[in-house]
């Protein structure tokens, strides 16, 4: 139950405030390095402030002294003089603004550089069980939409802010010095202002979460789609996706028109005042001029005065509804950037440059969401050059055995041994850099094939012709126009099922692994391919540990050890000729009818 304080607030409310102040001070620690740019953009601003404040006062004294008074010059003392002096703070308010916006510009453009790499690297360290519950449109939009929103703030707001501040604080003495009761005439329409802005507030709060809810939302599905636009457009899925897009887009639209609605109704009511105020202080101080209580030019200085004290009234409305924008944006990339703790530190354990090769599971139990165990008491061993396949149903854990060889999850009970040494107590960087995996689905980056092999790391030339020999993937590569430099398109689009495959095979030898990992590596590809597939285990399967998932006899009938999964624990383990003649499990997957997978294909 959530209770109330005496001043009528929530438990809620009071958190909320809280974290609110806590991501602004976050956001204000992100200047430390570059303080001395903005200090110097805060002088800059200092200084165009006070020369709005001192232009109105040159003019007042044009008007008094030597238009009503007719007051003869003396010496310096002139419209001449004032002229010059009036010219020279306009130009010095200019290049003091010019500036002030290139210093502030500069150092937010270093905050969301910085700010940008901080969010793309934790994303690339974020652990699978992170990445496996968060959809791509949440991390897209935290990468890019929301540290823009971050950007106008830092560009424009905070030094707005400041310099609005301070010129508000100038202009407020300087009205009340000239007259007292002018000055508080004319303050008389800015709590009504400010209770506009206070009711509006919450409602611009919620309406940003929910646009950004929307475009996280859109982003991820435009990037689903257009993965998928193949399936798409074989099943004519055309029209259905085209309407859940109109959804989810006239949802957007909706919070964003409501937006424009509640953003329009500050400054216009800004104005509104500002003419209310302007209209009461000339009434006032005409009364004053008649009766010659009050000089025509402090009348001019207050309505020059009354119009430059709203102006940054406007900009605080306006900048509230960018602060506001910022806030939530920042909470979201706070959220991100507060997963640090769980990021994976690849430099933390046991340095192994290279690995033996040995490979043992003892007594290993894991589940993805620590209720269903994927993998029940799970042992087998491995020695360095062996060949092992894994058999087993859909769902049988034999991609989860992967994943947990590759150090992407870690067991719950039981462990997981390299040459002997639990792989927890490995840096996770070297247990990589040893273990290569070719995917069912294999990925390929916008590029060349040489930067796809290699993944931009120093490889030598003579490690990439040999890789792409063991793959057997030389021939199609050097019949390409262009060779290792041919381009690749996104997702490798531009080349067949078997093509790709190949040069994820050359692309895993090229790294030297200790540990070949081939995850349904044959599923995909016609039987030429499949060919040089088995071509390519077998040439790389000397002097390291192959591990293979597959569904064709003929990729697993000569592996050294096959190991037969059901309902994620281990029913059978031997060679093909072992197996076949124990006629258990793995026989009736080979022999079933309905288990034409199996098949030598």
């Amino acid at each position: 139950m959530t209770s109330i304080g005496s001043n009528g607030k929530t438990e809620k409310d009071v958190k909320m405030k809280l974290h609110k102040s806590k991501s602004l001070g976050r956001l204000l620690k992100l200047t430390v390095p570059y303080l001395n740019k903005i200090i110097l953009a805060g002088i800059c601003v200092l200084m165009v402030n006070a020369a709005q404040l001192i232009k109105p006062y040159i003019l007042k004294l044009v008007i008094d002294d030597f238009l009503i008074k007719k007051i003869s010059p003396r010496g310096m003392y002139s419209i001449t003089t004032m002229g010059v002096l009036y010219f020279l703070v306009v130009l010095g308010s200019g290049l003091f603004s010019i500036a002030q916006a290139n210093l502030i510009n500069k150092a937010g453009q270093l905050i969301m550089k910085g700010l940008r790499k901080r969010v793309f690297n934790i994303i690339q360290y974020l652990p699978l069980y992170y990445l496996d519950k968060t959809s791509s449109g949440k991390l897209i939009t935290r990468a890019t939409n929301d540290v823009e929103a971050l950007s106008e703030m830092y560009t424009d707001v905070l030094i707005n802010l400041f310099k609005d501040i301070f010129l508000l604080i100038g202009i407020i003495y300087a009205m009340l010095a000239l007259d007292l009761k002018l000055a508080l005439i004319s303050f008389s329409m800015v709590p009504v202002m400010f209770a506009i802005i206070f009711f509006l507030k919450k409602k611009i709060k919620d309406n940003f979460k929910k646009m950004k809810h929307f475009i996280g939302r859109i982003n991820g599905f435009m990037a689903e789609n257009i993965s998928g636009m193949r399936i798409v457009q074989i099943f004519q899925a055309e029209k259905e996706k085209h309407e859940e897009f109109n959804e989810l887009n006239n949802e957007y639209y909706k919070t964003t028109v409501f937006q424009v609605w509640l953003n329009s109704i500050l400054r216009p009511a800004a104005d509104v005042f500002q003419s209310i105020s302007v209209a009461m202080i000339i009434w006032y101080g005409m009364g004053k001029i008649m009766n010659q209580t009050l000089e025509i030019g402090v009348l001019y200085a207050f309505t020059t005065y009354i119009k430059q004290f709203f102006n940054p009234i406007s900009d605080l409305a306006d900048n509230y509804t960018t602060i506001q924008s910022a806030l939530v944006s920042a909470d979201r990339i706070f959220e991100l950037i507060d997963q640090e703790d769980i990021l994976e530190d690849l430099d933390a354990g046991i340095s192994m440059e290279h690995f033996e090769g040995n490979i043992e599971f003892k007594n290993v139990w894991f589940s993805y969401n620590d209720e269903d165990w994927v993998l029940k008491d799970i042992s087998f061993k491995l020695r360095r050059g062996q060949t092992a396949a894994f058999v087993g149903e859909t769902g049988a854990g034999k991609t989860t055995i992967i994943s947990l060889i590759s150090g992407f999850y870690k067991v719950q009970r039981g462990e997981i041994f390299i040459d002997s040494i639990n792989i927890e107590d490995i840096k996770l960087r070297d247990l990589r850099k040893n273990i290569a995996v070719v995917l069912q689905d294999v990925f390929l980056f916008s590029g060349n094939i040489q930067n796809n092999i290699t993944l931009n790391d120093e490889i030598s030339s003579d490690t990439i012709e040999e890789a792409l020999q063991l793959s057997c993937a030389e021939d199609f590569v050097n019949n390409m126009p262009q060779g290792l430099k041919e381009p690749v398109m996104e997702r490798g689009s531009t080349f067949s099922a078997g093509q790709k495959q190949l040069l994820s095979f050359a692309r895993g030898l090229a790294h030297t692994p200790s540990v070949l990992v081939l995850d349904e590596a044959t599923a995909n590809i016609d039987t030429k391919t499949e060919k040089l597939i088995q071509k390519a285990i077998e040439n790389s399967s000397k002097d390291r540990t192959t591990l293979v998932i597959a569904h064709r006899l003929s990729t697993i009938r000569n592996a050294d050890k096959i190991i037969v999964l059901r309902h994620g624990k281990i029913v059978e383990m031997g060679n093909h000729g072992e197996l076949m003649e124990a006629g258990g499990y793995y026989k009736s997957l080979i022999d079933n009818s309905s288990s034409d997978m199996y098949k030598a294909g």
